[in-house]
């Protein structure tokens, strides 16, 4: 059971942030990354396309590793295929990444909310029915980016991003209305939080920008709560796979800083 690990499954390295967090709190467990970056990003997709994609290529990861959890961070994916992977694969626990709106809905003070996401989770039924159902208090602004995703992986490489373009991107996301200030970002897309010190410079006023990373992670450990981890996967090192079959040495210096051993799949 020890040696059984927990996959971490993102369209690219923005669940990096995830792992980061699920690394805290459950360190004696074991960690697949997959990166699907031969399909990045999963925005330029058609939805039946990309669902069976990611069905299928959950089944492979599946019948290889045997995870104990299976971890999406990624909301684009989650929003689109999380029903068709658990009816796909009953036996094993999924844990999905829906935009941040209810505790955003709970903490705000001005009821002006904005939701920083891809085209795709945008105009997902799904995030609209999370507005319906905890955030009817308040004015939520969708705003969808086909660049940013693009943007935190370039930053990440260590590659010069445009901040004009980035300020472009967010500023949508602020709001002045009755004497009221946008006061919450969700960030829906866990690439997003590589850039959240870019987004505080850039921002014309102070937000809280809610990363959904913590949560997801506290998700994973609930899930394994009466699953027993012990030292002998740790003797296995933590991998990287990476869709494509190819990874610059930015990236996998990158990978190496989270512990984690590539392994490239043509």
């Amino acid at each position: 059971m020890a040696d059984r690990p927990i996959i971490l499954f993102d369209s690219g390295i923005g669940g990096l942030t995830v792992l980061r967090e699920a690394r805290v709190l459950m360190p004696d467990r074991r960690f697949v990354y997959v990166a699907d970056d031969a399909a990045f990003p999963y925005g330029d997709w058609e939805e039946e396309a990309l669902k069976a994609r990611i069905v299928e290529l959950a089944g492979k990861l599946i019948a290889e590793h045997d995870p104990l959890v299976f971890a999406i961070p990624c909301n684009t994916a989650s929003t689109l295929v999380l029903e068709d992977l658990r009816a796909s694969y009953p036996s094993t626990p999924f844990v999905g990444t829906v935009p941040a709106i209810k505790p955003a809905a709970e903490r705000t003070h001005t009821g002006l909310i904005s939701v920083l996401a891809t085209p795709g989770t945008v105009k997902r039924a799904y995030t609209r029915n999370l507005i319906q159902s905890f955030a009817t208090k308040c004015h939520v602004r969708l705003v969808g980016s086909q660049s940013l995703a693009r943007f935190a992986e370039q930053h990440i490489r260590g590659e010069t991003i445009d901040m004009e373009a980035i300020r472009a991107e967010i500023e949508p996301c602020f709001i002045e209305q009755d004497g009221r200030r946008t006061d919450i970002v969700v960030l829906a897309c866990t690439h997003y939080p590589f850039l959240a010190n870019v987004f505080r410079r850039l921002a014309p006023w102070p937000v809280d920008w809610l990363d959904p990373a913590e949560a997801i992670a506290r998700r994973v450990l609930a899930l394994l709560e009466n699953s027993p981890a012990g030292a002998g996967g740790r003797d296995v090192p933590d991998r990287a796979i990476f869709t494509s079959g190819r990874a610059d040495f930015a990236i996998d210096r990158l990978m190496q800083g989270f512990g984690l051993q590539s392994t490239l799949r043509p």
